[in-house]
């Protein structure tokens, strides 16, 4: 009844545009009911979902509601906020840029100043831009690497870095208390506060900084060839910069560089995606290129490809590139001296355990967050301010994010690029492919093998049955999977590990996360994604060879499905 008043509700709307209406008459009852169901939730990544008109969709009238909670948030957290202002960037998406400018005139409105780019920027500037003009906050509208039918709202702190959960908590209470997103409204200030658009210092800045990241830049580029891809979002300009400043030879998969919101040149934006691959591959092969970067649509993400010592073309996962990128950059720092002693690595709870085998060989120490850059960015502002460490050194995901130096408190796909760049480069020089360093990397460590495997649940029934399996693998935690049962269980929405009969509290915020080890060293977590219906099963093994751990993940996935019968 519900999913009806709300749809009734907008076809009597005169807000609601004719063309919308047509759309709400010609939806079955399917369609109405996955745009009707539910409000389009506002938890601790933000908004994401499909475009169109729907309470359960973005539109002028959901975004138009979460800026009004957004503004009244600052306001009553931050006593200059008006003075201090607002950042606010966009990716490639279509309605990104309208988005962006009915989200300044919202704040303008509340009398609280904006700060917008003159076209589309990527996410890590948008952090970065936070922290330049001492801002009060950010908004950065992008779906990131979802599908095109995809947009999304993401929601910055003083800091540069998206809100953690005890920051957003009050802002989603506020969102909460306001009318449904047809009713809601505002009074504005008597004198609207400034839209300011940034010149070009702030990109120049954030270039520079990112340039300077670099441990090798005089190393042998002549030869080395580089294939690029933005993905058609919003790090075409930035990456092809500094590649140039840095001397590099780079070749843009041309038909995907504009900044199309359709994604027409590639099958996929996602680098977790094998088939964004395909075009940047091909060109890779007529040019016979050592290396394939990219980056997703919000630039904040960056996948890897490399010709391998027989001529071939393979791809990374995030946590094999991370690892084999750390265990670079930390070599290099610890033959210069630049390592601290008191180094902190940080990374997911859902992430592999060789990067912590990686920077325990070099001396620094771990700390794991539950999933999600807003905690690792969180992290190092919290040690920055007590002054005396641990000092950050390296922070990643498994989904192909990382941040190498901190100017920005997101991944970032840039600095990514760089970096991956100059590895790939260094073991060029000195006779290893990419393949061969992960050997190496598995002869010191073992061979690890991590990979994510996904079920989606589609609608309110869908909903309903993610819950239900979570809460089913939370009362039988124990699991036995091929005879074997997890000798740990780590269950981070009870914020415990239980391990025999011996419980550890969890010191985290809480989260649908469960985490199962074994004595072989295999894992497996389970965790509903935050920004799309599906269950995200984490797989990692260890194996005693690269073959061996190469298969164990399908293996192991087929018979957790059996074991949950589904």
């Amino acid at each position: 009844m519900a999913t009806l008043d709300s749809y009734n509700r907008w076809i009597n709307s005169n807000k609601v545009s004719q063309k919308d209406k047509d759309i709400l008459r010609n939806m079955s009852q399917e369609q109405i009911d996955d745009a009707f169901f539910k409000d389009v939730e506002f938890g601790t990544a933000g908004m994401r979902g499909i475009l169109g008109p729907g309470t359960n969709r973005l539109n002028e009238f959901t975004i138009r509601k979460a800026n009004i909670g957004f503004a009244k948030y600052l306001l009553e957290k931050y006593p200059d906020a008006k003075e201090k202002g607002v950042v606010i960037s966009h990716d490639n998406r279509h309605m990104s840029r309208e988005f962006t400018l009915q989200s300044a005139k919202v704040l303008s409105e509340f009398g609280i100043k904006t700060y917008i780019f003159d076209s589309l920027r990527p996410t890590p500037e948008l952090s970065f831009a936070v922290r330049y003009m001492h801002a009060i906050g950010g908004i950065m509208i992008t779906a990131s690497h979802n599908p095109k039918e995809h947009n999304g709202y993401k929601v910055y702190d003083e800091t540069g870095c998206q809100l953690i959960p005890d920051k957003i908590e009050r802002l989603v209470q506020i969102i909460s208390m306001l009318p449904n997103e047809l009713e809601v409204d505002y009074v504005p200030v008597n004198k609207p506060a400034e839209i300011i658009t940034l010149d070009k210092e702030v990109d120049d800045e954030y270039v520079k900084l990112c340039e300077s990241i670099v441990l090798n830049n005089d190393l042998d580029k002549k030869g080395f060839k580089i294939v690029f891809t933005p993905n058609h979002g919003t790090s075409y300009v930035n990456a092809m910069r500094v590649y140039k400043d840095l001397g590099y030879e780079v070749y843009p998969v041309l038909k995907q560089c504009d900044p199309d919101p359709d994604f027409s040149g590639t099958l996929s934006p996602n680098p977790e995606d094998q088939r964004s691959y395909i075009e940047p591959i091909k060109l890779a092969k007529e040019l016979e290129a050592q290396l394939v970067v990219m980056t997703d649509p919000d630039g904040d993400r960056c996948g890897l490809a490399f010709r391998d010592r027989n001529g071939e073309y393979k791809t990374l996962t995030g946590n094999q590139s991370a690892a084999m990128l750390m265990d670079y950059i930390f070599m290099v720092r610890k033959e210069r001296g630049l390592l601290h002693k008191n180094g902190a690595m940080y990374n997911t709870v859902v992430t592999s355990s060789l990067g912590e085998k990686v920077a325990s060989y070099y001396g620094i120490k771990t700390e794991q967050f539950l999933t999600g850059f807003k905690f690792i960015g969180s992290r190092i502002d919290y040690y920055e301010k007590l002054g005396n460490g641990p000092f950050f050194e390296f922070g990643y995901e498994e989904s192909y994010g990382c941040l190498i130096a901190p100017f920005a408190r997101d991944k970032d796909g840039i600095q990514a690029i760089l970096m991956y760049s100059e590895m790939a480069l260094y073991h060029y020089r000195h006779g290893r492919t990419l393949d061969m360093v992960w050997e190496e990397l598995g002869q010191r460590f073992g061979y690890h093998e991590d990979k994510c495997f996904s079920i989606a649940f589609e609608g309110s029934a869908g909903a309903s049955t993610m819950k239900k399996l979570m809460n089913e693998l939370r009362e039988n935690p124990f699991l036995e999977i091929d005879g074997k049962k997890p000798y740990k269980v780590s269950d981070y929405l009870k914020s415990v590990t239980i391990e025999g009969k011996k419980e550890e509290p969890i010191n985290l915020p809480k989260s649908d996360v469960i985490k199962l080890y074994y004595e072989d060293g295999s894992t497996i977590a389970a965790r509903p994604s935050g920004t799309e219906a599906k269950i995200k099963f984490y797989i990692g093994v260890v194996g005693t060879s690269l073959k061996e751990a190469e298969a164990k993940p399908n293996q192991l996935y087929e018979k957790l499905k059996a074991a949950l019968k589904i």
